[in-house]
């Protein structure tokens, strides 16, 4: 009989992936990363973490459905790699995406070893995508729903992992995934998704930023793209590309942010036409099946996780590095986020933007 690792954040959608991995037949054992403390999200010892809530929503129905049930402690990692790289982004005036990483550096890459530790054949998460294979290669799809699809965030999967994790959720829609939750008594069956980082639970990525460092923002000039002061701002941790809430700058018409400086602390802000361009440079890049495809190519790419895929021209560079060339100008192309390339409902690999 073959066995399974089961990562269980709490939530509903890896609670029946559980079940349907237990129906399948596997041996599965269900567990939780431990990922941070109080102190690392900015929340006081006195309060209950809404992380221990999770943990005991899915010891619950880890305990259910028969499964044997552990929390990893991986605070260490998770503080040394994601949030360790968020800090340092934002102070250098780039947008990270920690989900990715977290799916890069601790879903698949500690949690997949310890797996293979446990003597287990897959891992097993509640991620809405598909894994299929074509021409003697592992494929990553996009979930046959599409408002839930998160093969975005997946893009850095590698062939040997693809060969070893199963994502059962990726042919069902989320009224199913809650409709067959209920049935099965689960107390997280109508549990809200969860919206905000992990690390910062109210939102406010300056605070956490400082908190870890130690260091207060640094003020620093607006300026207009003829560089003309305009005003003083907070730091540059506190803005991103594109960004127009919260700048306490009035003019006659909408003002947007256009530029981050970490060198000079000036944030350069325009309207929202200067937001718009039609090329990028991602690096960082990972193919899905291994290696980079030879000349330019027509495919469709996505610069942000709810963005729709968009038709474009791509040069790979190398083999790490990729050009795109996008039909239409995107709006607020923003270093650190990801550029994910798709081949209809497939997965091609994904990179990091670093310019525009």
């Amino acid at each position: 009989m073959k066995k399974a690792l089961i990562a269980m954040s709490g939530g509903v959608d890896s609670s029946l992936a559980a079940k349907l991995m237990t129906d399948r037949g596997f041996t599965c054992i269900g567990c939780t990363m431990k990922l941070y403390e109080n102190e690392d999200a900015g929340i006081g010892r006195s309060r209950t973490c809404c992380s221990l809530d999770d943990v005991e929503d899915a010891r619950s129905v880890a305990y259910g459905l028969g499964m044997p049930f552990y929390v990893f402690n991986f605070t260490k990692e998770f503080r040394d790699t994601v949030i360790r790289k968020f800090i340092e982004s934002y102070e250098q005036g780039i947008t990270p995406n920690p989900c990715i990483d977290c799916n890069r550096y601790m879903k698949f890459d500690k949690l997949y070893e310890r797996a293979k530790i446990l003597g287990c054949d897959v891992m097993v998460t509640g991620h809405y995508a598909r894994i299929g294979e074509k021409n003697g290669k592992y494929v990553l799809k996009k979930a046959l729903d599409e408002t839930k699809d998160q093969s975005y965030v997946l893009y850095a999967l590698t062939q040997e992992q693809l060969a070893h994790t199963v994502f059962p959720l990726g042919d069902l829609k989320k009224t199913e995934v809650r409709a067959m939750a209920a049935a099965s008594g689960f107390v997280n069956a109508e549990k809200p998704d969860s919206q905000d980082i992990c690390f910062v639970p109210d939102g406010d990525y300056a605070r956490v930023i400082e908190l870890h460092t130690g260091k207060s923002s640094v003020p620093g000039n607006f300026i207009d793209r003829q560089g003309n002061v305009l005003g003083r701002h907070k730091g540059i941790i506190h803005y991103t590309l594109g960004q127009r809430r919260g700048l306490g700058i009035s003019d006659t018409r909408p003002l947007y942010v256009c530029e981050i400086c970490p060198e000079s602390g000036d944030v350069v802000l325009g309207r929202n036409a200067d937001l718009f361009g039609k090329e990028t440079e991602v690096s960082a890049f990972h193919w899905i099946s291994g290696s980079a495809p030879e000349g330019s190519f027509r495919c469709k790419a996505k610069i942000r996780y709810r963005q729709p895929e968009q038709w474009a021209t791509v040069t790979a560079i190398g083999q790490n590095t990729v050009h795109i060339i996008f039909d239409r100008p995107q709006r607020a192309i923003t270093p650190g986020q990801a550029a994910v390339l798709y081949d209809g409902d497939t997965v091609l690999g994904g990179g990091t933007v670093v310019k525009n």
